[in-house]
């Protein structure tokens, strides 16, 4: 009895002890001077545990003096293994709320970048916007003075487009079918701008419809490709894109004619700079995005979307 009630106080109190400074722990933490802390505490602890311990223990057995001699004797070899346990549940404690508040730290870092990223990829999507609508509207200047039925036709679609344009302005990822028909109604603008001198020819695999790329990122390689192949010559050009599947990957190439000799001045770089940046944050590849002049003068763009089953798309 005198050995299960001696147990019995001293690892009530030990728990007691834990219990309380686990709570302590979980609201108080030492940034500096962590490891005096603990020993200052465990210290504290086990010389409170060691001699309430002894109060309780001599109180219950006042009568037996062999065992209050025993219990005497044994104070120091009590207090040495209650500071071993309670340091070591001290350092268990630590250990776990410190992992817990790194992995805390770790996700508000995660959510702040991916809040990040996900404002910049809005504002390189907005960006692009601006450009084509002030050459739309100067167009559609141009053409009032000289051809008002066209220019009727032109702010026709151009409703459509930006309308368009505000109803997909929160998805980021849209299918090809869709992204195609927004394409057209761009390309029909631009011939409405260009008439007879723009062509256009679009070649589409059935099976790409159903897959999925970023919104909106055609247009400024399309735009591009019209800008540098009807650039300082009045003759008639062709535009052409081609749209297909490999190995599980999409792929858009868009070709247009240019002359090497010339250079087209007052442009920025920004639509194909800002693809290249969108494609970098989806995915964190700086290669998915390809040009490639052609010894008979025509200028290819290749884009490369990883579809969702590939081991290098990013959701």
């Amino acid at each position: 009895m005198i050995s299960v009630s001696d147990s019995l106080v001293t690892n009530g109190l030990l728990a007691v002890a834990c219990i309380s400074l686990s709570n302590l722990l979980g609201y108080y933490q030492p940034k500096n001077e962590t490891i005096l802390f603990i020993l200052v505490l465990t210290l504290m602890l086990a010389l409170i545990i060691t001699f309430a311990s002894k109060f309780l223990l001599a109180m219950l057995f006042m009568d037996d003096k062999t065992y209050l001699s025993f219990l005497n004797l044994s104070l120091l070899i009590r207090f040495v293994i209650l500071f071993v346990f309670i340091a070591w549940c001290a350092l268990a404690n630590i250990l776990w709320y410190r992992l817990e508040e790194q992995s805390a730290t770790q996700d508000r870092l995660l959510t702040a970048q991916n809040l990040s990223k996900e404002a910049e990829l809005n504002k390189l999507r907005h960006q692009l916007q601006p450009h084509f609508l002030f050459n739309s509207l100067n167009s559609v200047y141009a053409l009032t003075i000289v051809n008002p039925k066209e220019a009727g036709t032109m702010i026709t679609k151009l409703a459509a487009f930006l309308r368009g344009t505000l109803k997909r302005d929160d998805e980021v990822w849209v299918a090809v079918s869709e992204e195609m028909e927004y394409i057209q109604l761009y390309l029909d603008i631009e011939k409405v701008r260009f008439s007879h001198r723009l062509n256009i020819q679009v070649e589409v695999e059935e099976d790409t419809m159903e897959l999925y790329l970023p919104g909106t990122l055609l247009q400024p390689i399309v735009e591009n490709a019209i800008k540098f192949g009807l650039y300082n010559t009045s003759s008639a050009i062709t535009i052409s894109m081609f749209v297909k599947v490999e190995n599980n990957v999409l792929v858009v190439k868009v070709q247009n004619p240019y002359d090497p000799e010339m250079r087209a001045t007052g442009g920025t770089g920004f639509g194909l700079s800002a693809i290249k940046r969108r494609l970098y944050l989806l995915f964190a590849d700086e290669t998915l995005l390809q040009t490639q002049a052609t010894d008979d003068n025509f200028f290819i763009t290749t884009l490369k979307i990883p579809q969702k089953n590939d081991k290098n798309y990013i959701d």
